[in-house]
C-alpha cells in the first residue's frame, strides 16, 4: 500500500504544477518563461523525490524484485539505452522538423513547384527519429 501512495505523490505533484502554470499564464500573472522554468524545477523535484523514494524502499527491504536473477540488470540497462535512443532522437527530429517545416511552407507559398524538394528536407528530419526508434527496437529484441 505504501508503494502505491509513493507512486501517486509524484503524479499528483506534476498534475498540480501543470495546472498552476496554466492558470498563471492564462490569468497573465506570470510570463511564459517563468511558467516553463517552474515546470523544469518541478520536474527536477519530482525526479529527485522518485530517486530518493526508490532508494529508501530498497533499503527498507521492500524490493519485490529482490529474488530476480542477476541478468535483469542487463535487461534494465538495455531498456534505459532503448529509451535514451528513442527520446534523444525524437528530440533531435523535432528540432529539425521545427526548423525545416516553416521554411518548407514558406518556399511552397512562393513557388508551388518547390513542394517536393521542401518535403524531402522535412522528411530527413523525421528520419532521425525513425532511426532512433529502429535502434531501440533492435536493442529490445536482443
Amino acid at each position: 500500500m505504501l508503494t502505491y501512495i509513493l507512486l501517486a505523490v509524484p503524479v499528483i505533484f506534476l498534475v498540480a504544477s501543470v495546472y498552476y502554470a496554466y492558470k498563471s499564464v492564462a490569468l497573465n500573472k506570470k510570463s511564459r518563461k517563468t511558467a516553463v522554468l517552474r515546470q523544469i524545477a518541478s520536474f527536477a523535484i519530482v525526479g529527485t523525490f522518485c530517486l530518493i523514494t526508490s532508494m529508501a524502499v530498497m533499503a527498507a527491504g521492500e524490493n519485490p524484485a529482490a529474488a530476480a536473477p542477476a541478468g535483469d540488470l542487463n535487461k534494465g540497462l538495455s531498456m534505459i539505452g532503448a529509451a535514451l535512443a528513442t527520446g534523444i532522437s525524437g528530440i533531435g527530429g523535432g528540432i529539425a522538423v521545427g526548423g525545416a517545416a516553416p521554411a518548407a511552407i514558406g518556399a511552397t507559398s512562393e513557388d508551388p513547384k518547390a513542394f517536393g524538394k521542401a518535403l524531402i528536407f522535412v522528411a530527413l528530419g523525421e528520419g532521425v527519429a525513425l532511426y532512433g526508434l529502429l535502434v531501440s527496437i533492435l536493442i529490445i529484441a536482443q
